[in-house]
């Protein structure tokens, strides 16, 4: 028998549950598996700050290499996890090699979607945008004047999209649903973010969907789309979503619905097997959610760490994400499922907005627009469960402040 624990997946999740045992001064040995041959890295710069040039990759590095050795963690590179074995606690790699476990910790990450192959999908030139291989195929094609076309109007399709304006090529979203953000946004965030996309030139079309990309030679060239137009293009940004990675999961006999279940402490129903970040399905006002978040990944990974090591503390989501396009900083804390009425607030400064999420009266979520006081306020009402005053609210020369008090 062994102690050691096993974490597949070196992502986000993987590195923080890692860094927190030692933290807390666990010494059982980890190994720490991932499929790529980079040291565990910070993605949300790598389609911005770093695909712009702004930012090297050794910057991007949660820790140097070294901090692997010196923290007695088994970092092991360009290598995954094939099968778990959950009887005799073991984990089977693709190099062939064999791990023994104490504790097994799945944090597998998400996988972007792709289109079918029998749209285009396969095509040369078609990316999404999720690791860094992906970002440094896509630094090589964002250059001026190239036409870029992006599919789908979530998150990634607009921050795509603002990194492209920023290196002066040419944008076309398309989005199939009514509006951009509507899975994720309310109409008011939707608005403000398609103006400022707008004011950037970039063209947005709205319920227009792709019938199938055109190829030339075996590179995409153009797509056909919903509303029987034909457009020219360079190169393809596919952000249409994300799916977890819980095949491993499944195979293994873990209970899995669209992520891999976890109870409060995040554990699978494997005692000893736990699951943290974007793979993770975790407990949520009497349902179950996947929070697609850093912060997320990093704070379940932590409350599990803590359990690992002896602690007995559930974890309790306080969900807070965060968008950069152009020079504007998007903020949202809480989650905002099920909302029924929405309140927008003015900013202090030019360009300024807050949204606020209501439902059934009870705030549950404020998506803020270069406006920091509107998010910082929001995040405290909502961790401390305080409901704020509509009439205070819906005054935009009232300080937020008062809410608090």
């Amino acid at each position: 028998m062994t102690d050691r624990v096993v974490i597949i997946g070196a992502g986000q999740a993987g590195f923080a549950l890692a860094a927190k045992l030692r933290a807390l001064k666990d010494t059982r040995p980890i190994t720490l598996i991932g499929a790529e041959d980079v040291a565990p890295y910070q993605r949300p710069p790598l389609s911005k700050k770093y695909l712009l040039g702004e930012m090297s990759f050794d910057r991007l590095l949660f820790r140097p290499e070294h901090w692997y050795a010196d923290n007695d963690v088994d970092l092991r590179l360009s290598t995954w996890a094939e099968q778990i074995e959950r009887d005799s606690k073991q984990v089977l790699l693709q190099d062939g090699s064999v791990l023994d476990y104490g504790t097994l910790v799945l944090a597998t990450g998400s996988t972007p979607r792709r289109l079918p192959a029998a749209i285009g999908g396969d095509l040369e030139g078609v990316y999404v945008a999720r690791d860094k291989r992906d970002a440094d195929l896509l630094a090589d094609e964002m250059r001026p004047g190239r036409r870029v076309l992006i599919i789908g109007g979530g998150y990634i399709g607009l921050e795509a999209a603002a990194v492209a304006r920023h290196r002066g090529l040419e944008v076309t979203v398309i989005e199939m649903a009514d509006r951009i953000l509507q899975r994720v946004a309310a109409k008011e965030t939707a608005d403000l973010m398609r103006a400022i996309h707008e004011s950037h030139d970039v063209v947005i079309r709205e319920k227009t969907g792709l019938k199938h990309l055109i190829g030339k030679d075996g590179r995409v060239s153009g797509a056909a789309l919903s509303d029987d137009s034909v457009i020219d293009v360079d190169f393809v940004v596919v952000g249409i979503g994300v799916v977890p990675n819980d095949q491993l999961a499944k195979e293994a006999g873990l209970e899995v619905a669209n992520g891999i279940i976890v109870d409060e402490f995040a554990r699978t129903s494997d005692p000893a097997i736990f699951a943290a970040g974007d793979c993770a399905a975790l407990p949520w006002q009497g349902g179950r959610i996947r929070l697609e978040s850093v912060q997320n990944a990093v704070d379940q990974a932590e409350a599990a760490a803590a359990l690992i090591a002896g602690g007995d503390e559930p974890y309790e989501p306080k969900p807070w994400f965060w968008s950069d396009q152009y020079d504007v900083k998007l903020q949202i804390a809480g989650f905002n499922l099920g909302y029924d009425d929405t309140l927008l607030r003015p900013g202090a400064r030019e360009g300024a907005h807050s949204i606020w999420y209501f439902r059934e009266g009870q705030l549950i979520a404020v998506d803020a627009i270069n406006d920091a006081k509107a998010y910082v306020t929001g995040k405290k009402l909502l961790e401390s469960g305080t409901n704020p005053d509509r009439a205070i609210l819906a005054d935009a020369s009232a300080d937020l402040k008062s809410l608090l008090s």
